[in-house]
């Protein structure tokens, strides 16, 4: 018997400075932002998560995230995670955090989505010197 895999959909993919989960297992997302705002560079920004779920896929699948800086080089990077969608109505979300995130510089980031390898997604995170 062969199985079939169906690549999933990414239904959202979310910069939070927080994640809570209560009882009833719902995700409470917390400080969403697409900037970050420093007063001297080289900054660090001290805890930032990326919260991305996944629908309408079946089969096994990995997926990590990535942040780029303004030059396209890779700034960090969350580890793999390795999930299964059991049927086309099956959901997953995948939470990677980031401590102590290094902005070297002002300027546009990029956060990317890879699924088995592949760009899924990808979208800006503006860092603003502020005074």
């Amino acid at each position: 018997m062969t199985t079939t895999t169906i690549e999933p959909a990414l239904m959202y993919s979310v910069l939070c400075d927080d994640v809570r989960r209560e009882d009833n297992g719902k995700f409470i997302l917390v400080g969403l932002f697409e900037t970050i705002g420093a007063r001297e560079f080289p900054a660090a920004h001290p805890t930032l998560f990326i919260v991305n779920g996944w629908i309408a896929g079946a089969g096994k699948f990995s997926q990590y995230s990535r942040i780029l800086d303004p030059n396209g080089h890779e700034l960090a990077r969350d580890r793999e995670t390795l999930f299964e969608l059991s049927n086309l109505k099956s959901r997953h979300s995948v939470i990677a955090r980031f401590n102590n995130l290094e902005l070297p510089q002002p300027g546009e980031y990029a956060v990317e989505v890879l699924l088995n390898g592949d760009l899924k997604v990808r979208y800006p995170l503006v860092v603003e010197q502020v005074s």
